[in-house]
């Protein structure tokens, strides 16, 4: 598998490693305000900040991806007419609707773009539509930065 084709998984928690659990619960801490920072967090869980960081993107609890709808991702693209025309095509044709979209200015023939997208009525399989997003020539890389309400 390429290092690009990430696949999902729905996983047990009593298998999972004791830092992705301890990533969920600095993650909880920070997200309810409990504490002020990830220092503050990693400290209160007993996590090193970079074992935090390696799993803070890898890992999320079960009913908040059931529950959001909104992806956010980052794509390194070509500069050349037609890209964000042909980006914003590929994603409308997997049904999701775009909330926001920040490109930056091109440097060296290269620009990053950001979106957010609704998926709620996405009519592909979401691996399958980063597969696709992937796969067009003019796209360097897509991240998914993570999802929200």
């Amino acid at each position: 598998m390429h290092k690009s084709d990430k696949q999902f998984y729905l996983v047990r928690e009593d298998v999972l490693p004791e830092a992705m659990k301890k990533t969920l619960d600095a993650k909880l801490l920070i997200e309810r305000g409990k504490a002020e920072s990830v220092a503050d967090a990693v400290q209160a869980v007993d996590l090193s900040r970079s074992a935090f960081y390696k799993y803070r993107d890898t890992v999320f609890p079960f009913q908040t991806v059931v529950k959001q709808r909104i992806i956010s991702l980052f794509f390194h693209i070509e500069d050349r007419s037609g890209t964000l025309s042909h980006l914003l095509s590929t994603v409308a044709s997997s049904g999701c609707n775009v909330l926001t979209i920040h490109q930056t200015i091109p440097l060296q023939g290269r620009a990053n773009v950001t979106l957010s997208l609704d998926t709620a009525s996405i009519n592909v399989e979401l691996n399958e539509m980063l597969r696709r997003l992937k796969s067009l020539e003019f796209v360097d890389k897509v991240d998914v930065l993570g999802s929200g309400a």
